[in-house]
């Protein structure tokens, strides 16, 4: 399915980490299930609102849908950022 791409901010990964293609199913890990990893303005891209416990969270030029408590990735649309 298309998705209108948008410019974004650069993306600083934490030490330790760099670009992975994630997929539905794994875990993400607990340091991007905060605050400057999520990202709120996800309407102009056609995304749903996430369902309570959900947020898109920013991954480099990609969003995942993750559930909060476990990490879990429920979506994940690739190149969202350029």
């Amino acid at each position: 399915m298309w998705r209108p791409s948008i410019h974004g901010p650069p993306f600083r990964y934490p030490p330790g980490f760099g670009y992975r293609r994630w997929r539905s199913g794994l875990f993400l890990p607990r340091t991007f299930i905060a605050p400057p990893f999520f990202y709120d303005n996800f309407m102009p891209l056609g995304l749903a609102q996430p369902p309570f416990g959900f947020r898109w969270v920013r991954y480099g030029p990609d969003l995942l849908l993750v559930d909060v408590t476990t990490g879990r990735i429920a979506d994940v649309v690739y190149n969202v950022f350029w």
